[in-house]
């Protein structure tokens, strides 16, 4: 019998997921911020999740029924979806106002958020050299959002917001691992998460075109498909060879803002995605030291 780590040792395999991963990810942020121009947010975030659950359920419900479904920590659960859910809500509406790049860079604040934040939430301990990512990782997004520039408006926080909220669901997620498996937790999310904007979604409604109907149905399988790939990178390559190739996130928001709303980040910008990539990456490296 083979052992579980044995597929640990395929490093290009995992690679490769993680950066189709991120590619669908920048996809699906492109998608919501087209449709979001002609629909009301909470319907193109509904959007997402139905068709995430859907696909999710058509998956795995076959395979292991409802036991997927089974929790060791349901209000943990619930607390993880909600910020998940507000994470999608607030770095949606962000993009009506704030370009795909520089949104997705202020996002990617969050692994720096985690490494501040789990010193009072999971008592561990963080290094001089970690502390030093954490403060040069806001000295990245002070340099996108300077005073002066375009970008300095409230609908700044929104991406910071989502930032916070995607910190908090990765810190639920680290407790969550510990007692259950990454699909449950998926699949858990997702419903609760549809259940929600469900019980939204009729104040918003509006009857979409097919064309646009097929972009939502797109929306959702991009955000599924993302996230089965994430998690498959992980069973090829250890987590510390992958963190760097998550960032390709960003340049592909770089580019798909590029081709389909001819955005051209400046200078300023391209510095403080630099300085927010590389400040997460030595917050990784210094975890992996420890």
């Amino acid at each position: 019998m083979s052992s579980p780590l044995s597929g640990i040792n395929h490093p290009f395999k995992g690679i490769l997921l993680i950066v189709v991963a991120t590619f669908l990810f920048s996809t699906h942020d492109a998608l919501s911020k087209y449709l979001s121009g002609f629909y009301p947010v909470v319907m193109v975030v509904w959007a997402r999740y139905v068709v995430h659950t859907l696909l999710m359920a058509g998956i795995f419900l076959p395979q292991s029924g409802l036991r997927v479904l089974r929790t060791r920590r349901p209000l943990l659960q619930l607390l993880r979806a909600l910020c998940l859910l507000g994470t999608s809500l607030l770095f949606t509406t962000g993009l009506l106002y704030i370009p795909l790049a520089e949104a997705t860079a202020v996002n990617f604040l969050a692994p720096v958020l985690v490494t501040a934040l789990s010193v009072p939430l999971l008592g561990e301990r963080v290094t001089r050299g970690q502390w030093l990512a954490v403060i040069c990782g806001f000295g990245g997004v002070l340099i996108i959002v300077h005073p002066g520039g375009e970008l300095f408006t409230l609908a700044a926080a929104l991406p910071l917001g989502s930032a916070l909220f995607f910190c908090f669901y990765q810190l639920l997620t680290r407790k969550l691992s510990e007692v259950d498996s990454p699909t449950t937790s998926n699949f858990f999310a997702g419903l609760c998460n549809t259940l929600v904007m469900s019980a939204l979604v009729p104040m918003f409604w509006h009857v979409p075109s097919v064309t646009h109907g097929l972009l939502m149905l797109a929306l959702g399988g991009c955000g599924m498909t993302a996230h089965l790939f994430l998690t498959q990178a992980f069973r090829y390559a250890a987590p510390a060879l992958l963190a760097p190739f998550g960032y390709c996130q960003i340049v592909f928001a770089g580019l798909l803002g590029w081709l389909l709303f001819a955005h051209t980040p400046s200078l300023t910008t391209v510095m403080g995605i630099t300085v927010i990539c590389l400040s997460g990456l030595a917050a990784a490296w210094q975890q992996r030291r420890q």
